[in-house]
């Protein structure tokens, strides 16, 4: 009865008629609507994320160099001790460098707003370099010192030559003095290494973000220490050990509802529960890292599970035949064989940990820190909470920085996603 229905089916399906060349228009003109929507919808991602690198690159490229003026300072032995260097007059070792390239200033006033051409803290830079090397006292000591912010953006365009003087930070006398420094070849614009190897200052020429990298080093590693193994272990009693019951069934859902919580509740949570009951210091990057780990734990189990789901079932039962305990069966040969996915999915859990900055807000990883932290106990900051202080910030000098401290945040980013996909595939070669 088949074989007589189909011949008639054939013969009456005809696709030259008019209608079925209409509907085959139809549907060719839909799956290429569908390739355009596609593309367009391809097209606007790269096109917004290029808008937003090239907005941050436009804006924060500069705070990678940074304008030093080059100075010789007397260093005599009448002023500065030789047995006790510290307690010398650096103020006004700096006031007589910079005369001694700048002759023109006479009054008092006239030496302060001179002064100005240089960071705060020159007197201090001078200090340590000479408590560096003493043997420099009574000779002279050459050094290449970062001008103050509004100089420093005087010399990349951001302060105009042109604007009236009672409307910018630096008057017409501190510009001719800033240009005969320039004549005479003192003034260079070197790569800002301070940026990276600096720790946080008040004075945006002089601020740096190693302090919050060293914090987020610290903080991630606390995470990772805590979130790794007891993510693995969680997911590997789930999948291979748990009974499918019903409270199995309540702590699953309540495992995908936690990777979906606002970060800001496990920051609350952590001030609640870490700082307030245990005791443990604010603004320590054990505190943050352990917030980070509730974040991260639920991603890493739900990968883990994922992983541990698509490894082949006669993989298990070939190494349950051959005598293997459960136990053997999971650490010999699933596990290894989920492995990349699983350290795939931490490594991606960590750069999003990377990335919060509301929960570090309230445990307290916004502290003003003037040096890295020397562990986990000791008060530290991290990259995201370290680039909302400087958007917070009204000298004009951390508007480019705050740009620039994006940028390096997404180079951690990234350098983690690539290692997260050199892993993988490094591990599926081997497995």
């Amino acid at each position: 009865m088949t074989d007589a229905i189909a011949p008639a089916f054939v013969a009456t399906a005809d696709l030259s008629s008019p209608e079925a060349v209409q509907r085959r228009k139809r549907r060719y003109a839909a799956d290429l609507r569908l390739r355009i929507y596609g593309v367009a919808a391809i097209a606007t991602a790269i096109g917004l994320l290029g808008v937003l690198l090239l907005t941050l690159v436009i804006g924060g490229y500069s705070a990678f160099v940074q304008t030093h003026a080059r100075i010789d300072f007397a260093i005599p032995a009448e002023q500065v001790n030789p047995a006790d260097p510290a307690k010398a007059n650096w103020r006004a070792i700096v006031a007589q460098g910079l005369q001694a390239v700048l002759p023109e200033a006479g009054s008092p006033a006239a030496q302060r707003a001179m002064g100005q051409i240089l960071t705060n803290n020159t007197q201090f830079i001078v200090r340590d370099a000479v408590l560096r090397n003493p043997s420099v006292i009574g000779g002279t000591l050459t050094l290449d010192v970062p001008v103050a912010d509004p100089f420093d953006q005087l010399q990349k365009g951001v302060i105009r030559r042109d604007t009236p003087e009672e409307n910018r930070r630096v008057s017409d006398q501190q510009i001719a003095w800033f240009d005969a420094l320039a004549t005479q070849g003192r003034i260079s614009t070197p790569f800002n290494w301070g940026l990276i190897f600096n720790a946080d200052s008040r004075f945006p020429e002089l601020a740096g973000l190693s302090g919050a990298i060293v914090g987020s080093f610290y903080a991630l590693l606390v995470c990772f220490v805590v979130s790794f193994p007891v993510g693995i272990a969680a997911a590997a009693y789930l999948e291979e050990f748990a009974p499918k019951n019903r409270w199995t069934d309540i702590i699953e859902v309540n495992i995908n509802n936690l990777a979906a919580v606002p970060s800001i509740v496990f920051g609350l949570l952590g001030l609640a529960v870490f700082i307030q009951i245990f005791g443990l210091p604010r603004s320590a990057p054990i505190v943050g890292g352990l917030v980070l780990a509730l974040m991260t734990l639920p991603t890493i189990i739900i990968v883990t599970r994922n992983a541990l789901k698509a490894v082949p079932p006669s993989i298990r039962e070939a190494a349950l035949g051959m005598g293997a305990s459960r136990h053997q069966m999971i650490m010999h040969h699933v596990l290894p064989l989920a492995l990349p996915g699983i350290l795939t999915g931490t490594i991606i859990g960590l750069a999003q940990a990377l990335g919060e900055t509301a929960p570090l807000l309230l445990v307290g990883m916004n502290a003003f820190i003037t040096s890295p932290p020397g562990g986990i106990m000791e008060a530290s900051t991290a990259l995201p909470t370290q680039i909302y202080i400087w958007a917070d910030s009204p000298e004009r000098g951390f508007v480019a920085r705050t740009s620039a401290g994006i940028l390096v945040l997404l180079a951690f980013l990234l350098v983690m996603n690539a290692i997260a996909i050199f892993l993988r595939q490094r591990l599926e070669r081997k497995w």
